[in-house]
């Protein structure tokens, strides 16, 4: 099986491809878009994208792809995120002087970098990083990234756990072409209830979407994430993105999204799939 990601071998997005689809060949992509395209043109059979960071919040820019492409939603993973100080091997920490990374990583560790007097420079991906300071041999730069991206470029760790706040997770949707579930691609699944998202939009028009939201309270279905979008071209009007506990393939969803049908003017399930709980 091939599973595409976001980044460079050894970023975050291949660890959680590993862990989440076990021993599969993974196909590196420069950016969120030729992720996408590498499974609507077969290139891989499945990609882990991420959707939202617990600290950093909604990646706007992969549900908008979630709509443009006919792809499905089948699970989902939530990989910890633990940041490690990297240099070249034979570096000192107390002559580090910059540190690259992903402008998120870089957030992330921001407390940490300013208590050390580190200068933190932006680049486009963390495990990117390590490659770019292996290139330089710089002594007096590190990057921020995984143990795995160290171990992968045989760089040195001068610090794990370097991330202000430990509650640091992301968490990633797998899609396909198609809408079998991780279950029937291999992928182990233990008992578990059911998550369903979906996208709609509404008449701009008062209640609207408090109307829209109902469906789902008066069924006692829990929404776990709202999410609004800008409808391009359209100013001032937005995409609706909910996820609810429920499988689309149970009567009480099957009834709230038919009641949402009456007041949406477009509605478009994206996937129903099983909750991860780690």
């Amino acid at each position: 099986m091939k599973v595409a990601f976001q980044g460079e071998p050894g970023a975050y997005s291949e660890q959680a491809v590993f862990n989440y689809f076990g021993a599969v060949e993974t196909i590196p992509c420069e950016s969120f878009d030729e992720m996408f395209e590498a499974v609507m043109s077969e290139k891989s059979d499945a990609a882990l994208a991420p959707i939202e960071n617990s600290l950093a919040g909604s990646i706007h820019q992969n549900y908008d792809l979630l709509l443009r492409h006919d792809l499905h939603i089948v699970g989902e993973y939530l990989l910890r995120v633990r940041h490690c100080l990297i240099s070249m091997p034979g570096a000192r920490q107390a002559d580090i002087r910059k540190a690259i990374s992903h402008p998120q990583a870089l957030g992330q560790c921001a407390g940490y970098l300013r208590s050390r007097g580190i200068k933190p420079e932006q680049v486009y991906d963390t495990a990117g990083s390590v490659k770019m300071l292996k290139e330089s041999a710089a002594l007096d730069v590190a990057a921020i990234a995984s143990k795995r991206a160290a171990d992968l470029y045989g760089m040195q760790i001068l610090e794990e756990g370097i991330e202000d706040n430990p509650e640091n997770y992301t968490r990633f949707l797998a899609i396909q072409r198609g809408s079998k579930t991780p279950a029937a691609l291999g992928v182990p699944q233990g008992r578990t209830e059911s998550k369903t998202s979906i996208v709609f939009t509404l008449k701009n028009v008062p209640g609207a979407l408090f109307k829209a939201l109902s469906v789902f309270a008066l069924r006692d279905l829990d929404l776990t994430k709202i999410e609004s979008r800008p409808l391009q071209g359209k100013p001032w009007e937005y995409l609706f993105y909910i996820d609810f506990i429920g499988s689309m393939h149970d009567e009480t969803a099957k009834r709230a999204l038919d009641h949402l049908g009456e007041y949406a003017l477009m509605l478009r399930v994206l996937g129903s799939y099983p909750r991860f709980k780690g």
